[in-house]
């Protein structure tokens, strides 16, 4: 990624928990508590603030929120002492893209993450012919 400051730059995290902590600390960014129409948060029965998904789960955002260019944290994704914490993120970023798929609202760009961004995903094109074959022997053509 020309251009990029953070291309390239290694993980400035030391060890695993401090991943982990760092992408929950992403993850849970992106819920925002529920208001009534006061502007208050809503309770509920147990005492806990309601919340809500008020920001997607994307990849890009989790780069950003560890301070590494997207680029980057796919080649950490391939190895290292991080791989599978981070493959466990990506993951959860993909689920919530396909579950994206069946609201009508978010289809055309989930459909769009998923297939330029996670593996096995594709868009198949399928053509039919119809009409009639006609099939030469080969020495009538020579």
């Amino acid at each position: 990624m020309a251009g990029n400051k953070n291309s390239g730059r290694n993980l400035k995290i030391k060890d695993e928990e401090e991943l982990k902590q760092r992408i929950d600390a992403y993850f849970s960014s992106c819920f925002s508590p529920q208001l009534d129409k006061h502007g208050n948060p809503i309770i509920d029965k147990n005492g806990n603030i309601m919340m809500y998904q008020s920001r997607p789960f994307t990849m890009t955002g989790l780069a950003d929120s560890l301070d590494i260019s997207r680029e980057t944290l796919r080649q950490y994704e391939g190895k290292g002492q991080f791989k599978e914490i981070i493959e466990r993120a990506k993951r959860k970023c993909e689920v919530y893209a396909e579950e994206r798929l069946f609201d009508k609202d978010g289809v055309n760009g989930a459909k769009f993450n998923l297939i330029n961004n996670y593996e096995g995903w594709k868009e198949k094109q399928e053509n039919e012919i119809t009409g009639n074959l006609e099939f030469k022997k080969l020495e009538d053509i020579l």
